[in-house]
C-alpha cells in the first residue's frame, strides 16, 4: 500500500510517461510537459512554445474499495485496523500551440502514448520516481519527496482509461478553471490505494472452539442450543422492583435486571456513567434465576457522592454453569432520577416579585451537570455550581403563588413526579410545594 504521496506520485509518473513519449515522436520538436493548473499557464509572449499539460481536476472514491471499512479503534484508543482509501484520479490532458495544427498534433501523440500504456507497470513507476543519473540537485524538493511514495508496491496496478466528456461537462470544467479552452482529453487513473502505517492490534488465530480435553487434546466444538436464544448472558431490560412502569430508579431501591442466561457464579453488576473514570461494581455472588438478577442500589451520603444522577449503562459479568471463563453481557440503559427534598426555601422579592428557590437534592450534583427546576410550567436553570453540591439555587420570575407541582431534572433525567403504577397515571401528591405569595 502507498501513503499520502500516492496522488502526487501518479501525476509525476504520467507526466514522465508523456514526456518520454513525445521525445521519441517525429515531427514534434521541443515540447514542454507540465503538471500545473491551466489558469497558471501564461499564454501571452509564448510564441513558438509548444506545451502539453497534465491537470488533476477531480478525485473520487473507487467503487470497488469504498466498502473496505473505516479505521477502527479499541476501547483504550489503540488502533485496530488500517484499511486502505481507494481513489480514482481524474486528469485533463491539454495541448498548447501557436501555429496551425500544433495543439492537435500534440494531443494526438499524447492520446496515443496513453492508449499504448494503459497500465502503469511497476518498472516504469520505479524508473520515473527513482534517482536520476544527473543527480538530485536538479530536481525540485516536491519531486524528491515522491520517491518515498511506494506506488510501485501497492496491491493493485494503476490503469489509465480514456474518460469521454460531453460538451456540457467540458464547458463546466473550463468555466470553473476560469481560463480559455484549449484542445483537451480526460483520463481516469484507477485505483490508487492510500493506507496508514500506524501500529495496530490484531487478534491471534483461533486454535480451538470451546474447552479442550486434556487427554485427547480435542476441542469441544460448536454447541447446539434447544431454543432460538443466544447462549450468552443477555439483558433485555432493567426496571425498579415493584414499579415496572416507572422510567427511572432512585438510590436505595432494588434494581431488577431481566434477560436470559443470567444464572451463574461470581456475578458482578457493572454500572457505567459518562462522568466517572471507572465502573462502579456490585458483587451478587451466585444467581440461580436464569431470567433475572436483583441488586439493591446503595443509599446514604457516600452513595450520594459516588452515584450521580443521569443515564447509566448496566451490564454484568458471570461464570455460566459448566464453564470456567467469565462471560460479559450486553449493556442496558438505566435512568437514575434525582430526588428533591421537598422542604425548599422559597422567597419572593418585594419589588420584582421574583421567586428564589433553594433546594436540597439527592444525589449530589456535580459541577459539569446541567440541572433545571420546573414549578408547574415555569422552568429555571440552576445557578452556577462549579463544585459538587447537594444544594441548588434557582431564580424564577413572577410565578403564581399557591400549591404547585415541582419537577427536578439533572442531565435529562426527571424526578419521579408522575405515578405510573396507577391507571390512569397521576401526579404524586407528595411532589407539591406551596409557592409564597
Amino acid at each position: 500500500m502507498t501513503g499520502a504521496l500516492a496522488i502526487g506520485a501518479v501525476s509525476a509518473v504520467l507526466r514522465d510517461l508523456l514526456d518520454n513519449g513525445l521525445v521519441d515522436a517525429p515531427q514534434v520538436g521541443p515540447v514542454k510537459v507540465t503538471a500545473v493548473a491551466p489558469d497558471t499557464i501564461k499564454l501571452d509572449g509564448t510564441q513558438g512554445e509548444r506545451r502539453l499539460n497534465l491537470f488533476l481536476y477531480r478525485v473520487t472514491p473507487n467503487q470497488g474499495w469504498r466498502n473496505a471499512a473505516l479505521p477502527a479503534y479499541g476501547s483504550n484508543g489503540s488502533r485496530l485496523t488500517n484499511p486502505p482509501l481507494g481513489l480514482d484520479l481524474h486528469f485533463l490532458v491539454t495541448a498548447y500551440g501557436d501555429a496551425d495544427f500544433e495543439a492537435e498534433i500534440l494531443l494526438g501523440y499524447a492520446m496515443q502514448v496513453l492508449h499504448e500504456r494503459p497500465v502503469l507497470d511497476r518498472d516504469s513507476i520505479r524508473s520515473s520516481l527513482g534517482a536520476t543519473s544527473l543527480g538530485s540537485a536538479i530536481l525540485p524538493p516536491a519531486y524528491l519527496a515522491l520517491t518515498a511514495s511506494e506506488l510501485a508496491d501497492q496491491l493493485e496496478s494503476v490503469t489509465v482509461t480514456l474518460e469521454p466528456m460531453d460538451t456540457e461537462e467540458m464547458s463546466k470544467l473550463w468555466s470553473a478553471i476560469q481560463t480559455h479552452y484549449r484542445p483537451s482529453s480526460a483520463y481516469v487513473a484507477s485505483v490508487v490505494l492510500i493506507q496508514a502505517t500506524q501500529p495496530a492490534r490484531e487478534a491471534l488465530p483461533v486454535l480451538s472452539r470451546g474447552p479442550v480435553d486434556p487427554a485427547t487434546r480435542r476441542d469441544r466444538g460448536p454447541t447446539v442450543a434447544p431454543d432460538l436464544l443466544p447462549p450468552l448472558p443477555t439483558i433485555t431490560r432493567v426496571f425498579r422492583q415493584g414499579h415496572e412502569r416507572q422510567p427511572a430508579m432512585r438510590l436505595g431501591e432494588t434494581l431488577v435486571i431481566e434477560g436470559h442466561h443470567l444464572d451463574g457464579a461470581s456475578v458482578v453488576i457493572r454500572f457505567r456513567h459518562p462522568l466517572l473514570d471507572s465502573d462502579l461494581t456490585v458483587s451478587v455472588g451466585t444467581n440461580t434465576d436464569r431470567s433475572a438478577v436483583e441488586v439493591a442500589l446503595p443509599s446514604g451520603s457516600a452513595a450520594d457522592a459516588s452515584w450521580p444522577a443521569g443515564i447509566w449503562a448496566v451490564s454484568l459479568d458471570l461464570v455460566r454453569p459448566g464453564e470456567t471463563v467469565t462471560r460479559a453481557s450486553n449493556a442496558a440503559a438505566m435512568l437514575l432520577a434525582p430526588v428533591p427534598v421537598l422542604a425548599p426555601t422559597m422567597s419572593r422579592a418585594a419589588g420584582t416579585r421574583a421567586v428564589t428557590v433553594t433546594l436540597e437534592v439527592h444525589p449530589d450534583v456535580r459541577g459539569s451537570q446541567r440541572a433545571t427546576l420546573a414549578i408547574d410550567g415555569d422552568v429555571a436553570m440552576a445557578d452556577p455550581h462549579p463544585t459538587t453540591t447537594d444544594t441548588l439555587t434557582f431564580q424564577f420570575g413572577n410565578i403564581p403563588s399557591g400549591a404547585s407541582w415541582l419537577r427536578l431534572t439533572v442531565d435529562g433525567v426527571d424526578s419521579l413526579l408522575v405515578d405510573r403504577d396507577t391507571t390512569p397515571p397521576r401526579f404524586d401528591p407528595t411532589q407539591s410545594v406551596p409557592v409564597p405569595s
